[in-house]
C-alpha cells in the first residue's frame, strides 16, 4: 500500500491516472494530471504518509492535511485515513472523490 501511494508508476497502475510523486519528505506531488497537488510533509516507510494536499480548484495557498497510517493486521494491512483542514464547501466532493478515485481503485488493484 505504501509503495502504491508513493510511487508514480504504481499509483498510475492502481488509479489509471497520471502521477508525479517525489517520494521523500519535502517532495512535491501532482496527481490525476494536476487535479491534486501538494507536498509530502512526513514519511515513515511502510507506516505513515502525511501530505499538504490541495485540489487545483481551491484558492491559491489553500492546503489541507492528508494522513495515511498503515498498520499490520495479520497478513493484511489496515489503513487509517484522515483528511482535515479542507474548505468546508468541498466536503461532499472530497468524500465522493476519495471513494471513486482512490478507495475503489486501490481495492481493485491490490486485490488482483
Amino acid at each position: 500500500m505504501y509503495t502504491t501511494l508513493m510511487n508514480s508508476d504504481k499509483f498510475k497502475d492502481a488509479t489509471g491516472a497520471h502521477a508525479k510523486i517525489d517520494a521523500c519528505a519535502g517532495g512535491a506531488f501532482s496527481l490525476f494530471g494536476g487535479e491534486i497537488e501538494g507536498m509530502t510533509v512526513e514519511l515513515v516507510p511502510n507506516k505513515r504518509i502525511v501530505q499538504a494536499w490541495r485540489a487545483n480548484n481551491w484558492n491559491a495557498g489553500e492546503y489541507s492535511i492528508v494522513r495515511f497510517v498503515l498498520k499490520a493486521d495479520g497478513d493484511q494491512t489496515l489503513l487509517v485515513f484522515n483528511h482535515i483542514g479542507f474548505p468546508e464547501e468541498y466536503e461532499e466532493d472530497l468524500r465522493d472523490g476519495w471513494e471513486e478515485h482512490y478507495w475503489s481503485r486501490l481495492r481493485n488493484y491490490l486485490n488482483n
